[in-house]
Order: structure tokens, then sequence, then C-alpha cells
């Protein structure tokens, strides 16, 4: 099912899934690791709120350590994992009753090593153009831009086609750019 890979050194999601599958802690934690900055800059992103976001990689983390044994392996395992996160956000905001939530405060973390406090590096343009678009636009941005999946891989993550993918992205890249123009026109006529 898994093939025990190394590349270059470098432990494989695969590996790492057979033998937290097979009951090594350091595994799952070695996945953990490997994941959860982007998993929460993805939450935090998606909701604009860091204690939101941490209790949707909360709660991402458990679903996927309780489902961990049905990933089949026939797809990128990051695919995999980042539509179980797509879904709870969706979730989150609809519970919520939002569509897009305020970026103010908001700083995204450097997504090379564990989540801290310490390392925050913050867009908050970014984020702020990226609040004012619907969910459905801003999931497209997020997994196309920050997550690096291709448009076959973003269309199955979230249960659409590939033309309905790019469609969302370059309507959210066209309202973003509008909304880029505005606030630039504002500053020149300040």
């Amino acid at each position: 099912m898994y093939r025990e890979l190394t590349m270059f050194g470098k432990t494989t999601d695969e590996l790492l899934i057979q033998k937290a599958l097979a009951g090594s802690e350091r595994a799952w934690f070695g996945l953990v690791r490997r994941y959860e900055k982007r998993l929460y800059n993805y939450s935090l992103r998606m909701t604009g709120s860091p204690d939101d976001a941490m209790d949707i990689l909360q709660d991402v983390l458990m679903s996927v350590y309780r489902n961990l044994s049905t990933y089949r392996g026939d797809g990128v395992f990051a695919a995999w994992l980042f539509r179980i996160a797509s879904f709870r956000c969706t979730d989150f905001l609809r519970r919520r009753g939002r569509q897009f939530a305020s970026t103010d405060e908001v700083d995204v973390i450097d997504e090379s090593g564990p989540v801290t406090g310490n390392d925050m590096d913050g867009n908050k343009g970014l984020m702020a153009m990226m609040s004012r678009l619907p969910t459905e636009q801003k999931h497209v941005i997020e997994l196309k831009f920050f997550q690096h999946f291709t448009f076959d891989e973003i269309a199955g993550q979230l249960g659409i086609s590939s033309n309905t993918a790019k469609s969302r992205l370059y309507a959210a890249l066209k309202k973003m750019r509008e909304q880029n123009e505005n606030v630039m026109m504002v500053k020149e006529g300040a």
C-alpha cells in the first residue's frame, strides 16, 4: 500500500503514515510538525482569527489522527489533509454565519517550523483583500497560491470541476485587483 521511500535522506509522508499507523508516536508527530504551520496559516487566512485558526488546526489534526487509516495513498497526502482542513474551515464559517472575517490584528507565521507565537511575519494588506472575498474564492486563492496545489487537486479537494476552480480564481484575482486599485486611488486623493 505505501512505499518505504526517502528522498535525499528526507522521510516521505508515506513512510511516516505507515509508521504512525503501526503505532509510532514519533512518526505521527513528524507528520504534525511537517504540516501544522501550513494548516494553521490556511485556517488563519480563512477565518481571520488566531484563536479560531488554532481551534480549527486542533480539530483537523484530531480528525486526521482518527481517520489516518482511511487515507488510501492513491493521491498526495497534503491534498487529502487540506481537503479535511477546507471542510473544517467551511463548516466553521457556516456555523459562525460569516463569509469573511476581520484581519486587523492578524499575522501569518513562518511555515518552516513548529507553531509558536514568536515568529509572526504578516501580510495584512493581502489578508485584508482576501477577507473581502466569498469563501469559495478564498479557498481557491489559498490552495493555489499558498499551498501550491494544481487546479485538478483543488477541484478534487473542493468537489468542483477544474474549470470552476479556474473561474473562481480569476474572479477572485479580479476583485482583489479592483480592491487594490480603489485603495491606491484613495491614497492618491489623500
